[in-house]
């Protein structure tokens, strides 16, 4: 069973319909419900199995109560994809003029919640012998990009602690591997709005990703994929 947390139309969905194309029952959670009905109805037209859930993945209470539900209705969670949108109260702020709350924002919406669900779901994993953890964040993790502005340390963050959970739980049954994205995600929120918007940005296929991380988790070495559509070799 592999458990989607932060859904969305574009990447949170694909990595759902191929890991339910290996028979792996689905559960799906987004803040909101309100597209829980296409989710779930567009899975089982690939025959997938699912179920949805409604909640704030910030709140750590709430993070913690769906992981219980999910547990109890569908059994241990085998898998668990973390990739829940990254809103601050000022959107992104350029670092020169980030104050400290700009920057502490988005780490308490993405790297505190990361470590909570690990607390939540690795005590069974290890119990068990085997699980798997997968996390997406930007590629201003890895690469200095001033466009994000506070945003990149949240993601370096991120990126670093799964990285070293990795080495950590390398030797447990437990794998752990990020996925550090660079581009806009084809048929997300974010490429729909800038598309309607007239930007043309690179793009990657939120199939190619699943496919990866699918593949991550089959051979269990690698501890992350880059994929970068915004540096491309010069000819």
């Amino acid at each position: 069973m592999i458990a989607v947390l932060g859904v969305g139309p574009g990447l949170g969905l694909s990595v759902a319909r191929r890991f339910g194309r290996e028979g792996h029952d689905v559960a799906l959670v987004s803040r909101s419900d309100a597209r829980h009905e296409t989710y779930r109805a567009g899975l089982a037209a690939a025959g997938v199995k699912s179920r949805t859930y409604a909640a704030d993945l910030t709140d750590l209470a709430a993070l913690r109560g769906v992981v219980e539900r999910i547990a109890d209705d569908l059994g241990p969670l085998d898998t668990v994809y973390f990739g829940p949108a990254v809103a601050g109260r000022r959107g992104i702020v350029p670092l020169p003029a980030a104050d400290a709350d700009d920057v502490r924002e988005p780490l308490e919406n993405l790297l505190t919640p990361a470590v909570h669900l690990v607390s939540a779901v690795l005590p069974a994993m290890l119990d068990r012998g085997e699980g798997t953890l997968l996390f997406p964040s930007g590629l201003s993790g890895l690469r200095p990009m001033p466009m994000l502005g506070n945003l990149a340390p949240a993601s370096a963050a991120l990126r670093m602690y799964v990285l070293t959970l990795h080495t950590a739980l390398a030797d447990r049954g437990v794998y752990v591997g990020a996925l550090t994205i660079g581009g806009l995600v084809i048929g997300g929120d974010i490429h729909r709005m800038l598309t309607e918007q007239g930007h043309q940005l690179p793009t990657l296929d939120p199939d190619t990703i699943a496919e990866t991380a699918w593949r991550m988790t089959v051979e269990r070495t690698a501890p992350e994929a880059v994929f970068d559509a915004l540096h491309q070799p010069r000819s």
